[in-house]
């Protein structure tokens, strides 16, 4: 099967992430934030569910900083992607850790063709808003649930403040990230992504709010849900 037929892809959003595939792993280059936020994300993961021993798939796996934190913590991972750059580096870094992951490039749609309620758990961070078409990543991640898995999403909330912080602020401001990472339109509301969900058979078992202080680079889970976002489904 061709991993890129009908891919919910943008290939601008490839070009992007591509380039910055050799500084993915600089914890003080341009992917910090990234590195930053991890331990947040994957606290939160643990607290709903234990990845020890679990199948775990993380969609849009980029160059494996989540990955490859999810098998440290006893899980078989798959990461997939395709931006082929990011993967390289993933699978490089991969060797050098001796992570217990495995990378494919392809398409959560094309995968959940071909491996249906497959896995325990499945994760898709930071990517729903590069997707033409968000619902249909939805759909996919939840038709590679297993009867009973999670999946977990994070993205980020469209309003003005979430316009003058993630934009305004990260990428023109402070420089967090490289302009042009985001586009405001893509941005997805909570409801929005909620509802998506509902219609792929999940349930919406918990919105959290993420907070990074740029200053001292550290991420915060909490009520506040106007800019970064966190959402745990849970299939019946």
């Amino acid at each position: 099967m061709n991993a890129n037929v009908n891919a919910n892809v943008d290939q601008a959003e490839l070009l992007k992430f591509g380039e910055l595939a050799a500084k993915w792993w600089d914890r003080d280059g341009p992917m910090r934030p990234l590195h930053d936020i991890n331990p947040a994300r994957l606290e939160w993961i643990e607290r709903l569910t234990a990845l020890a021993g679990r199948q775990v798939l993380d969609v849009g796996c980029g160059g494996g900083v989540l990955t490859e934190a999810m098998a440290q913590k006893g899980a078989a991972v798959l990461g997939i992607d395709l931006a082929d750059k990011p993967l390289k580096v993933a699978r490089l870094h991969a060797l050098d850790s001796n992570a217990r992951v495995e990378y494919r490039e392809c398409a959560a749609e094309s995968l959940a063709a071909e491996r249906p309620a497959s896995f325990d758990v499945v994760t898709c961070m930071e990517m729903l808003e590069h997707v033409p078409d968000p619902a249909q990543t939805v759909q996919a991640c939840a038709s590679l649930t297993r009867p009973g898995g999670w999946v977990f999403f994070s993205t980020i909330n469209r309003n003005l403040k979430a316009f003058a912080l993630a934009i305004v602020g990260a990428e023109y401001v402070l420089k967090l990230l490289p302009r042009g990472t985001h586009e405001y339109e893509k941005f997805l509301k909570p409801s929005e992504l909620s509802k998506y969900a509902r219609a792929a058979g999940l349930d919406v078992r918990e919105v959290i709010g993420m907070q990074y202080n740029p200053f001292t680079k550290i991420a915060t889970l909490g009520r506040d849900t106007d800019v970064n976002y966190l959402m745990a489904c849970r299939k019946p």
